[in-house]
């Protein structure tokens, strides 16, 4: 059962963290987010299938199959994302939702807020793009 939230409710540090509260108001903001993806990718699929691909000049033409490529991507890295946004709403569902996958710490709301789907602390994040680069740059 979904838990009623105010209209203007906002998670707060004040309150119990990953509270009935808490969940429901991520809950929502992932599937919204979700909502949002897969109507986006519908009329992208709706417009790349309407568009002609009949063009008198050649330039024309290269420049919508640039503008395709470019959307198709986009949206391959949006269908990744509902990847990443279906496994947030299975850890609100276990419970794990909110804690780094590295320390077992809270991820601060703030954080949770810019990017609902992360996983690891600001800290554990840092220091996992801290080692990323080290082993880049050799």
């Amino acid at each position: 059962m979904a838990t009623r939230l105010p209209k203007n409710y906002s998670p707060s540090d004040k309150e119990p963290f990953m509270n009935a509260k808490q969940k429901e108001f991520f809950r929502r903001k992932l599937n919204d987010w979700r909502d949002e993806i897969i109507s986006e990718t519908k009329e992208t699929l709706n417009n790349l299938q309407y568009e002609s691909s009949n063009f008198a000049d050649l330039a024309d033409r290269a420049s919508s199959e640039t503008d395709r490529s470019l959307e198709l991507r986009s949206r391959d890295r949006q269908r990744k994302l509902i990847a990443k946004i279906d496994e947030a709403l299975s850890r609100i569902d276990d419970g794990s939702y909110g804690y780094c996958e590295e320390t077992g710490e809270e991820i601060s709301l703030k954080r949770l807020i810019a990017r609902p789907i992360a996983t690891l602390s600001i800290d554990a994040q840092e220091s996992h793009e801290r080692k990323e680069k080290i082993y880049r740059d050799d």
